[in-house]
């Protein structure tokens, strides 16, 4: 029993040295610009906004952009259809801002999810030498977009991705969102998505994604992976198989979104991806959450020292994690085991959907 305890206590070990990694490289665009590097700031930036029924969340984003000039050539919003006026709130804001313009989307083609032909019409009507494609619920302070371009175009990116720091207005969204960061912090690390090319060590999220507009065209990824329900994921892969350069990065305050905000919303919709943060495997992420859930269990029964081995490199994972993430430390270490009953409610509540083929997500069902 005690070298199962040992075990126990050194994986936690091995993902505390991942987060550890994560958290002292300062994985922000302003502070990890490349030094001593003049890039002429000679290109333009294409914001790209699929939204469906947003009408609650559009304007604030589009105030934000409003009040920027630095680099943002236009700002497209595809209107998926929506049921809520939002394209009469971009109709509002297109009157006082030239660069805001909607498109009117129509059915979706047979074989398209919802997400993904939007995405791919807005960069066939886009003319920026950067895209920069954002959820609705995102917010980005002045000079963001421009600062991360900046770093796409002096680290010679072709995709650079963000997860933002994540806004949590309810105890159900502290309990649920902070599990994402929670899993990718402590099992990829971030440098090695610039460094390596292995397509295992790729990470993107949809809420923020830029790309060079020249390799957007090339690949079409959207096209590509048009049926993809985290066509994030599977797009990163993609351009690490074709050579092409990738980062993802973490969002400061300049960059923030609301995810969600209750428990259900967070459930429902980290069930339908949460199997992509292990390869696309239910398997390999079950095996993760049950030997997350056992390995407290193993390392006590084996022992004080394996037990406190365990607790301290536990502990410490979530507090590097917290702290990149821009989360609240004491928060996390609080809610450590009520979290892992989310992360099983998530992961059952994916296998029931996949079985059914029932994956819905506004009011679509995006199981391929």
């Amino acid at each position: 029993m005690e070298w199962l305890a040992w075990i126990a206590a050194a994986t936690v070990a091995v993902r505390l040295a991942v987060a550890f990694v994560n958290a002292v490289s300062h994985p922000y665009p302003g502070r990890m610009r490349r030094r001593n590097v003049v890039a002429p700031r000679t290109y333009s930036i294409s914001v790209l906004i699929p939204a469906r029924d947003e009408a609650e969340n559009i304007g604030a984003l589009l105030t934000d952009l409003a009040a920027s000039d630095d680099g943002i050539c236009e700002i497209i919003v595809y209107d998926d259809q929506s049921s809520d006026g939002t394209a009469d709130v971009v109709r509002r804001f297109a009157m006082k801002d030239s660069r805001i313009r909607t498109i009117a989307g129509g059915d979706i083609p047979a074989g398209w999810l919802g997400k993904n032909n939007a995405c791919h019409r807005l960069a066939r009507a886009a003319r920026g030498d950067v895209l920069l494609f954002l959820d609705a619920d995102v917010r980005v302070a002045p000079g963001a977009a421009a600062e991360t371009a900046a770093y796409l175009r002096d680290n010679g990116l072709s995709l650079l991705s963000l997860f933002p720091q994540q806004l949590m207005p309810t105890v159900g969204t502290r309990l649920a969102v902070p599990l994402m960061n929670w899993i990718l912090l402590g099992l990829l690390p971030l440098p090695a998505v610039r460094l390596s090319r292995h397509p295992s060590l790729s990470a993107a999220n949809g809420q923020f994604m830029m790309f060079d507009a020249g390799a957007y065209r090339a690949m079409l990824p959207h096209a590509v992976h048009r049926m993809a329900a985290a066509e994030d994921i599977a797009i990163a892969r993609d351009f690490k198989r074709a050579g092409l350069p990738t980062a993802v990065l973490l969002g400061d305050r300049s960059v923030q979104c609301t995810m969600y905000r209750t428990l259900r919303e967070a459930v429902n919709g980290f069930s339908k991806n949460i199997f992509q943060f292990f390869g696309g495997s239910g398997t390999v992420c079950l095996l993760f959450v049950a030997i997350t859930t056992a390995a407290p269990f193993l390392a006590l029964a084996g022992g004080p020292a394996p037990g406190i081995a365990w607790a301290a490199c536990a502990v410490l994972l979530r507090v590097f994690v917290s702290a990149a993430s821009r989360q609240s430390v004491a928060w996390n270490i609080l809610l450590m085991i009520p979290q892992q009953f989310i992360l099983w409610k998530i992961t059952i509540t994916a296998f029931v959907r996949r079985h059914r083929r029932d994956l819905r997500w506004k009011g679509r069902n995006v199981c391929c």
